[in-house]
């Protein structure tokens, strides 16, 4: 045990001669380790409590921001992240989000002897965008990956994000023309701008090595990707550059590869994000991302049997809450579980 935190809770077994018998560590609500004593010194066991979980549902249409109708819906922030990483494939949450948006939410929540520590993973969502529905069900393969995928089995992933930072803002679009701030003159603008506050985490788009990483004038510090030979995407003005990342490391998917910040040409923290194709630079925010993988045919039976009851769980609360808003409510609120 190299660190103990406030909190953490540590019991002594002592003999009445005053010698430690053992000891049992808790890590935290479900995680503790126990060391007892031995003719050969002390031996150490993990042990992992498994709690109760139940089945949750929310639902919220958003008036103003994804992160506050999740939270309004009883969401919490680690549930509105895991909601916007599902759909993030698909939708721009820094662009795309509309007022009467709306999103449903299948969930675990867990509990301890009665009382409530946490949420688990989300099980099926549907998000509508501009009209346009999208739904999610979470799928554990017989090797034990865990993904998300639609009803019909095709894969949520892309082989590249749509916005490498969460939540923020497009503050300059993608446009070949436009005017220089700092420079003053017309000046090819090849990526797209999203302003955040310095340290916003700044992802890798899709998994592949990092062709560069350094300063590179106006860019400032700046970190560029292969991916395979067709695709290349470009990150810059960092603040600074996430654990391990220089020239030659391979980067996964979702991997922090930097942090956000003004180095370089830059009149205020953001990122400046490139992508390129073949060679030829194309708008980050419209350019069809390919697709990753979906269910092979041979698996199909053994995901529809594990998912099929998701759906139909997600349709019995959607089918019971539309029942319920159909009758006058004294509180007039619309999220449920």
């Amino acid at each position: 045990m190299k660190r103990i935190y406030p909190g953490q809770r540590v019991e002594f077994n002592i003999s009445e001669g005053s010698e430690l018998l053992g000891l049992k560590f808790q890590k935290n609500r479900l995680n503790y380790i126990e060391f007892t004593k031995t003719d050969k010194g002390f031996v150490d066991n993990s042990i992992a409590i498994t709690p109760d979980t139940h089945i949750a549902y929310r639902e919220a249409t958003i008036t103003s921001s994804l992160f506050l109708a999740g939270t309004a819906a009883g969401l919490e922030q680690g549930s509105i992240m895991e909601l916007a990483n599902i759909f993030g494939w698909d939708i721009d949450f820094a662009l795309d989000i509309r007022t009467n948006d709306s999103f449903k939410v299948l969930y675990e929540e867990r509990f301890l002897n009665g009382e409530k520590i946490g949420n688990g993973p989300i099980l099926a969502a549907e998000f509508t965008n501009q009209n346009k529905t999208f739904k999610a069900v979470r799928y554990t393969d017989v090797d034990g990956n865990t993904s998300y995928f639609t009803p019909e089995g095709k894969s949520m992933r892309k082989a590249f994000l749509r916005t490498p930072v969460d939540f923020a803002r497009i503050s300059s679009h993608f446009n070949l023309k436009r005017k220089h701030p700092i420079l003053n003159r017309i000046r090819a603008h090849k990526g797209t701008d999203y302003a955040a506050p310095t340290g916003t985490p700044i992802k890798a788009a899709g998994n592949g090595k990092v062709e560069f990483a350094g300063v590179k004038g106006g860019y400032g510090r700046t970190v560029v990707i292969r991916h395979g030979q067709s695709y290349k995407t470009l990150y810059a003005h960092m603040h600074k550059y996430g654990k391990g990342i220089r020239t030659g490391t391979r980067v996964k998917q979702g991997q922090i590869i930097g942090y956000v910040g003004k180095s370089g040409l830059a009149t205020g923290p953001h990122l400046h994000y490139e992508f390129y194709k073949n060679g030829v630079v194309r708008n980050p925010v419209r350019v069809e991302l390919p697709k990753a993988e979906s269910i092979p045919k041979s698996s199909l039976a053994n995901f529809k049997q594990q998912t099929q009851p998701l759906v139909a769980q997600m349709h019995e609360y959607t089918n019971s809450t539309t029942l319920a808003l159909s009758t006058p409510q004294k509180n007039g609120i619309t999220s449920t579980n």
